[in-house]
Parts: structure tokens; C-alpha cells; sequence
């Protein structure tokens, strides 16, 4: 379990290197800087986060170690900090164990009381989908 549990204390680490809200601000934007371009052929409806004010894309695969894959991206700088944050804890899971971890960094940082009702619905809405990604993936191995 600790290994589920390693990048949430990661993240949490990292943020208190910054005491300002102002300077976790920017270290959100930062994180949203090291994602990769999402290509353009999955920015789709159907790869769209819903409940989102800003436009996420969210997609997932299962690589051969059969652990969940995502790649995503956000036309905010925020939003896709935080999708940074949020993938950076459930990419390379398997579903199992995406289907199990909560993300108690949320709770620890203070985190949603510190974004927009906005973001921070997006942020749940976020997790949302990679918990229903989990869900299905989870669904699919047990036919396998």
C-alpha cells in the first residue's frame, strides 16, 4: 500500500516547499507545464471531462504490464496543473488498485478550499473519470 500512497506524500512534500498560496499557484502551473501535448486526434467529445469549466481531455489504455496508461490535457494552465497532479498519482496503476486509492493530498493540502468552486468541481470531476476508467478497465479484466 505504501507504494499507492508514495506520490500523494510526493505532491504533499513539494507543496510545502512553497508557504504563499501565490507560489503553490505557480508550482501548479509549473507541474501543468510537464505534461505532454495532448494530440489533437483525442481531443474528442467523447474523451471531454464533463464538469469541467475549462476543457479537459482525459484518455486511458492499459499497457502490457496491464496498468492503466493516461495522457490528457486542459486549455487552462490551473486545470492542467492540477490534472498533472491528479495523473501523476493514478498513471501506471491497475485498475484495482486505481479503484482504491483516494486522493487524501486533497485533504492535507487544503486544496479545494483554496481553488474556485469551479476548479474545484473540475478537479472532482477530474478523478471522476479516472476512477470510472478504473471501474471499466477493473470490468474487462474480469472477463478476460
Amino acid at each position: 500500500m505504501s507504494e499507492v500512497l508514495d506520490p500523494q506524500q510526493n505532491i504533499i512534500n513539494s507543496f510545502h516547499n512553497y508557504e504563499s498560496w501565490e507560489d503553490k499557484y505557480k508550482h501548479i502551473i509549473n507541474l501543468g507545464k510537464t505534461l505532454a501535448p495532448l494530440e489533437e486526434k483525442f481531443k474528442t467529445e467523447d474523451n471531454i471531462v464533463k464538469g469541467c469549466q475549462s476543457q479537459v481531455w482525459l484518455v486511458a489504455s492499459v499497457n502490457s504490464k496491464n496498468k492503466i496508461e493516461f495522457k490528457g490535457d486542459s486549455d487552462a494552465i490551473i486545470v492542467k496543473g492540477l490534472l498533472a497532479l491528479v495523473l501523476s498519482i493514478y498513471n501506471n496503476l491497475s485498475a484495482s488498485e486505481i479503484l482504491k486509492t483516494e486522493p487524501t493530498f486533497l485533504k492535507t493540502l487544503e486544496l479545494s478550499e483554496h481553488l474556485s468552486p469551479s476548479r474545484s468541481n473540475g478537479l472532482f470531476a477530474m478523478i471522476k473519470k479516472i476512477k470510472y476508467y478504473g471501474l471499466a478497465f477493473h470490468a474487462l479484466e474480469g472477463q478476460g
